[in-house]
């Protein structure tokens, strides 16, 4: 493990960038990209561990505007309640915007592609990342997400009763909702561990708490729109996972993904919902690290420059 750092100047919007890596820097790079409101810690030490001890080199980071990554408080007020409405004025960015910032990462990493994992708004990112960098995506796994189809990956009205509300403004605040919210969204059939869920809460409020840059966010993957006839012209391996029990994401928006990528492989898990309990995180690392196998055994070779027996002329 490197610990936290910092990547300046990253991608076409010269953002700073937050990022830790963990493993052997000659294993297969796994850019584990996070959904709204989620900081890298989402994607705990314990999991990004089972990666490492399958082979690859996992890579977490702090999207745009949460955690320490650049925020945009001069930005316009995301209005959230009009973009549902279909009012997307307020935008001031896109998933577009937020893959290209994964891919400046790459850049600053010096890593020319990756196996690129994304959760929920990740998984959305990481599709684009695929449809308009395919050539520093080696494979793609798109986790509790969606298309971008309003019609399908539908929330159930529990999940979104348990967001309502207006923003939680003490540490404390935070942490309680926090925990209500693991109690909606979590996994029926592996339990949530509410102590971990708390203190991990806690982490990410004392390194930032930034609602405004939040309900950014949210804007800025409903401006996005439908990826559905995109998603057709892939051509990266792809895995798609999802639970059956999803009350944020329903399941009908991994399987339209999953309809949508040629070649994909769907796996369906009874007893998910939208977290990534800890009892999940082995069988959750092995199916990304088969993929990850998979990709790398059928990656193109570098072409060699032919050897000849010419010389340079020598000088007199």
């Amino acid at each position: 493990m490197t610990g936290e750092r910092r990547a300046l100047n990253v991608g076409p919007a010269g953002i700073e960038l937050a990022y830790e890596r963990f493993g052997d820097p000659q294993a297969p790079p796994v850019l584990l990209i996070m959904g709204i409101a989620v900081q890298m810690i989402g994607w705990p030490e314990g999991f990004c561990a089972e990666l490492v001890a399958r082979g690859t080199q996992p890579i977490r980071f702090d999207n745009r505007d949460v955690g320490l990554s650049s925020h945009f408080p001069d930005a316009p007020l995301a209005d959230v309640p009009a973009a549902l409405a279909g009012d997307l004025s307020s935008a001031s960015y896109t998933l577009s915007d937020m893959a290209a910032d994964a891919v400046g990462l790459l850049d600053a990493l010096g890593l020319e592609s990756a196996h690129v994992v994304g959760l929920s708004m990740g998984g959305a990112i990481a599709q684009t990342m695929a449809l308009e960098h395919p050539g520093r995506v080696r494979s793609l796994t798109s986790m509790a997400a969606t298309t971008g189809d309003l019609a399908v990956g539908r929330a159930k009205p529990e999940a979104l009763g348990a967001l309502a509300g207006p923003p939680p403004t003490s540490r404390q605040e935070v942490v309680d909702r926090m925990v209500r919210t693991a109690r909606a969204l979590g996994s029926p059939g592996f339990g949530t561990d509410e102590a971990a869920v708390a203190e991990r809460a806690g982490r990410a409020y004392d390194r930032s708490y930034d609602p405004l840059g939040i309900a950014r966010q949210a804007v800025a993957s409903l401006a996005s729109g439908d990826r559905t006839e995109r998603l057709r012209t892939l051509a990266v391996p792809t895995l798609v996972i999802h639970g059956a029990d999803d009350p944020m994401c329903d399941v009908s928006g991994g399987r339209a993904t999953a309809a949508a990528v040629p070649g994909a492989e769907l796996v369906v898990v009874d007893g998910l919902g939208h977290d990534l309990p800890r009892a999940f995180w082995p069988e959750l690392a092995s199916l990304i690290t088969r993929l990850v196998r998979h990709a790398e055994e059928n990656r193109p070779q570098p072409q060699l420059r032919p050897v000849t027996n010419e010389h340079p002329p020598q000088q007199p």
